[in-house]
């Protein structure tokens, strides 16, 4: 199978094949926040960590970085981080298809939107080895800022994008909903009203 279909079926295939990472969570919460994550979301707690595996292949760690007090219904409205470090080679190419093919399931964005977002994924994603990580920053009412290894990639300034892409984690309706909580595992919650 080449790169780009490993990426695509990745997170298409990946039903609910996840599992919590490694380290324990007392851990986790005592691990510093990568520089990028103090600079946008300042105090922001490690709100989980989980593994993508798929058919039994480790795929990447996923960590959720969060404020004070998420509100679910609404993830996208506050500062927060998800950095994936990846376990294997990934093609960026695949990875921007897979996100967008992800984005179209859960039904974000026109058409038009999404063939705008893949391009700008395809033009930021790199292809990612294993022990790289790839992370995105949630600019409230801006859009995504992307890092690599801790680098600044480029941004995609589009907040709407943002609610589509880290729905692909966040949302209920993910494909990964033991992932999803695994990341919201040690998270202070909101619900919608409170």
């Amino acid at each position: 199978m080449s790169p780009n279909m490993l990426a695509a079926a990745l997170v298409a295939a990946a039903t609910v094949i996840s599992a919590p990472a490694a380290a324990s969570p007392a851990a986790e919460a005592a691990s510093p926040a990568p520089v990028h994550v103090r600079k946008y979301v300042g105090e922001a707690a490690l709100a989980g960590t989980g593994r993508l595996t798929w058919f039994g292949l480790h795929v990447y760690d996923a960590a959720l970085y969060a404020p004070a007090r998420l509100e679910l219904a609404r993830p996208a409205a506050h500062s927060l981080v998800l950095e994936l470090t990846y376990a294997r080679r990934l093609d960026g190419k695949g990875i921007a298809e897979a996100s967008r093919d992800e984005i179209e399931r859960l039904g974000f964005g026109t058409e038009a939107q999404r063939a705008r977002w893949h391009e700008q994924m395809r033009r930021l994603f790199p292809d990612v080895e294993k022990g790289r990580r790839l992370a995105g920053v949630n600019m409230p009412g801006v859009g995504v800022r992307f890092y690599f290894d801790g680098q600044f990639l480029g941004s995609i300034d589009e907040p709407a994008f943002a609610q589509a892409f880290f729905a692909i984690w966040l949302d209920e309706r993910t494909r990964l909903p033991q992932l999803r909580d695994s990341l919201l595992k040690m998270a202070p919650l909101r619900t919608a009203g409170l």
